[in-house]
């Protein structure tokens, strides 16, 4: 995953939804995963999650060293 800057220059955040698609994982999953402290580092706006492209890589990249 590239961290792709949106038009104003700063990192996209994932919504959960996206991040669900992208991963091939299930929303509840998710939810489940941020309860438990085991997925990647999510930042609550408002009502709402959302996942910095750069904490998911970093995530991933944690799973691939083991």
């Amino acid at each position: 995953m590239t961290i792709t800057p949106n038009h104003s220059g700063l990192e996209r955040l994932l919504t959960v939804a996206e991040l669900s698609d992208y991963l091939g994982i299930p929303v509840a999953t998710l939810y489940d995963w941020r309860v438990d402290g085991v997925g990647p580092q999510a930042v609550k706006l408002g009502r709402s999650l959302r996942y910095p492209e750069s904490c998911v890589r970093s995530w991933i990249e944690g799973k691939l060293r083991g």
